[in-house]
């Protein structure tokens, strides 16, 4: 088993590294961003695209400015800031250079593209290991300064990337491609309210919204992490599409229903991403060039509008309205969904889930009706489908509600913190409603049941076990509210990630509570019916404690500086990386892909004997095993199966107790029945006394007939040899 997962986990990472390297080659260094660091006054950019080559230290630009001011002599300060570091930092004379073409600035458009070689002095500043680590963080500042009076005249800044990411469209794909496998074949294996792959999917799912719902606090990530949980943001219902319509829609919902929040943009959100956190880490309080200082004054002057209304570059400030904050603004902005339109986006998700499900079930009763018209199969098989057919509906009408919890109960939640769109909000309290009675309702019914009788009724009565096993069914009767602390733990957690958004500290305090809680449950009252199930669930339950343990390290108050926190994300990648190549690879066990291989083995009886002893700590349950370890007489406790395979009932003759006062009448009694059984068998005859020593000779059909009760024939033969001994003692 180890060496197995030992090969996956070698074969994910080998593909995950070899996609995300695969632009390493190039070794390159470019702009992937652009806004202004103060409101422009000389200088408007329309594009400012600039990579670096490491391969023959040229750098190639595409530019598009205007300077719109006229005698005006500026000097340019480059900041190069690279997780917190500044290796480059200096102030260029533009009178001193190009025999002071630049000196004034000349007033015209300048639109231009090409390629220049750099000194070595400049690129040896830039070391190797820049190309060739996932999500960069750095950004370059350029700052024109005028000379004498020292104002600002222009301010830019462009974040830094060398094209590597955590964040793979492979990973996204194969996440969601073993998602819908598993959901195929749990489909198949959810006629058994018992099996275990349904609540595989379930953990699955959960693991991947857990990853996802980490990245929501109100903390300074790394890039790296937010790409990696990126990853999985599918599993809250948040597609990123190059195709814009949807969004488009629900911007034009939201302005026509009192929306007044930032719209959805196909541009890239790291450039209005706070300036204290990842990927740029400024402080707004000091700053070599001088710039940040005088923003509140810049951000108080006017410029002519018709000419900033022709740029394409945001002007983002410390004073700026459209600074997005940590959290969920960072991470729904991140793939083109603008913060007010994160619900809309779930709702819509979920209409299609729900409309999909209609679907599927519509289809599988049609199934069931063409079969009973054209009498497909047997008619004892067709009524028992239909009869089940419903509660398994219910069944997986509970599976899906438990999955959309998640996501509709947090993003309706931060939905209302926004006073928005009248609409988004009545639509979420709806959503918010209907989840909660899918939800609760099943859990009432399931206490309601087992106070008015006990725990057993819910693993007898077949409607319960049906239709609402999903919440208990791999619980043990008396564990079977163990469903309850899940539930009200991801309540919890929604209400700390959309009301308590402003504090990252009491977050991330909270969310540790609630984990260390969750799998000391687990690790002391051992609710599952199988070993191995709360092995499985206390091993998911300690990598999430130790995840959130790591992220307090994430808290700005604390201070950690970039680099630290960079390494503390990619361990966290790694960790959830192997979490899920575990959780896979128990999913593969349990959908039955390792009958392939079975099949192929010797089938004698020492090796299927070995095989069964060898399983049984696994297989068996844990009343089973208990009760194997009481008994004394056999180390192997008693047979999972004993009744034979053809069960044909005794004879109610032969079926009686033994009564030692009666032993005549157990002799008649055997007697009849052997007469009655020889009448059509010879088997069970009692043989001469010399055809027990002359086993060539056939006995005759006088002795095959004989019908003396063994009883007698004992006696008549043990008399002869007593005659015989006495005879020859006097001989």
């Amino acid at each position: 088993m180890f060496s197995s997962l030992a090969r996956l986990r070698a074969i994910a990472f080998t593909l995950s590294f070899h996609a995300i390297f695969s632009y390493a080659s190039e070794s390159s260094l470019f702009t992937s961003s652009v806004t202004y660091c103060s409101t422009p006054e000389t200088l408007l950019i329309q594009q400012f695209d600039v990579e670096y080559f490491a391969a023959n230290q040229s750098v190639s630009f595409n530019i598009s400015a205007e300077s719109v001011d006229s005698n005006v002599n500026v000097s340019a300060s480059l900041l190069v800031n690279v997780f917190g570091i500044e290796p480059v930092n200096i102030t260029i004379d533009l009178c001193g250079i190009l025999n002071g073409a630049l000196c004034p600035l000349p007033e015209y458009n300048f639109t231009g593209s090409d390629s220049i070689s750099l000194p070595d002095s400049i690129s040896g500043i830039i070391p190797p290991f820049i190309f060739k680590i996932p999500d960069l963080e750095g950004y370059a500042q350029l700052t024109l300064i005028e000379v004498g009076t020292g104002d600002v005249k222009a301010c830019v800044q462009a974040t830094l990337s060398n094209g590597l990411s955590t964040r793979q469209r492979a990973v996204e794909w194969t996440t969601g491609g073993i998602t819908l496998f598993t959901l195929l074949v749990a489909l198949w294996h959810s006629h058994n309210p018992t099996a275990i792959l349904p609540y595989r999917l379930l953990d699955l799912i959960y693991l991947f919204q857990s990853i996802a719902v980490s990245a929501l606090l109100d903390l300074n990530y790394p890039v790296t992490y937010i790409s990696f949980a990126l990853n999985f943001a599918w599993s809250l219902s948040l597609f990123s599409s190059s195709d814009d319509s949807i969004q488009d829609a629900i911007n034009n919902m939201r302005a026509l229903t009192g929306g007044g929040l930032a719209n959805s943009t196909s541009s890239s959100a790291v450039a209005f991403v706070n300036r204290k956190l990842s990927p740029f880490n400024s402080d707004s309080a000091s700053s070599s060039s001088g710039s940040i200082s005088t923003l509140s004054s810049l951000a108080r002057r006017t410029v002519n509008s018709s000419l900033l209304q022709q740029r394409d570059v945001a002007v983002v400030t410390s004073e700026s309205d459209n600074v997005l904050s940590a959290g969920i603004p960072i991470y729904v902005s991140t793939i083109n969904i603008a913060t007010a339109n994160a619900f809309m986006t779930v709702f819509l998700c979920t209409i299609m889930l729900i409309a999909i499900a209609i679907f599927v079930f519509g289809v599988g009763w049609a199934s069931l009706l063409a079969m009973e018209k054209f009498r497909l199969g047997p008619a004892e098989r067709r009524s028992r489908l239909k009869r089940a057919y419903p509660s398994w509906v219910r069944a997986w009408i509970l599976r899906l509600s438990l999955v959309m919890f998640i996501p509709i109960v947090v993003f309706g939640f931060y939905q209302w913190t926004l006073n928005d769109s009248w609409l988004s909000i009545l639509f979420s309290v709806i959503a918010f409603l209907g989840i909660m009675i899918a939800v609760c309702y099943p859990s009432v019914v399931v206490i309601r049941s087992v106070r008015r009788s006990e725990p057993s009724v819910l693993y007898t009565e077949p409607f319960l076990l049906n239709s609402y096993g999903p919440l208990y069914a791999q619980f043990l009767p008396s564990r079977y509210s163990f469903f309850l602390p899940v539930v009200v733990a991801a309540f919890f957690k929604a209400i700390i990630v959309s009301f308590i958004s402003s504090s990252g500290m009491a977050q991330i305090i909270l969310f540790l509570i609630l984990e260390v809680a969750l799998v000391l449950r687990v690790l002391i009252l051992r609710p599952h019916k199988v070993r191995g199930a709360d092995i499985f669930s206390s091993f998911l339950g300690i990598i999430r404690v130790v995840c959130s343990g790591l992220m307090i390290a994430f808290v700005q108050s604390i201070g950690v500086k970039p680099i630290p926190r960079y390494a503390l994300g990619l361990v966290l990648d790694v960790i959830n990386s192997i979490t899920i190549l575990v959780v896979i690879f128990n999913i593969a066990l349990h959908s039955g892909i390792q009958r392939l291989w079975k099949r192929h083995e010797t089938s004698t009886p020492s090796s299927r004997s070995s095989s069964l002893h060898g399983s049984s700590d696994v297989i068996l349950e844990k009343n089973a095993a208990s009760s194997s370890e009481d008994s004394s007489s056999d180390p192997f406790g008693r047979p999972r199966n004993p009744t034979p395979e053809r069960n044909v009932p005794l004879d109610p003759e032969v079926n009686q107790p033994y009564n030692p006062s009666s032993p005549t009448a157990t002799t008649t009694d055997y007697a009849s029945t052997r007469q009655r059984d020889s009448e059509s068998t010879n088997f069970g005859s009692v043989l001469p006394r010399r055809w027990s020593f002359t086993p060539l000779h056939t006995p005759t059909d006088s002795s095959a007939l004989d019908h003396s009760t063994p009883f007698e024939s004992t006696l008549s033969r043990t008399s002869e040899e007593q005659l015989e001994k006495a005879s020859h003692s006097r001989d």
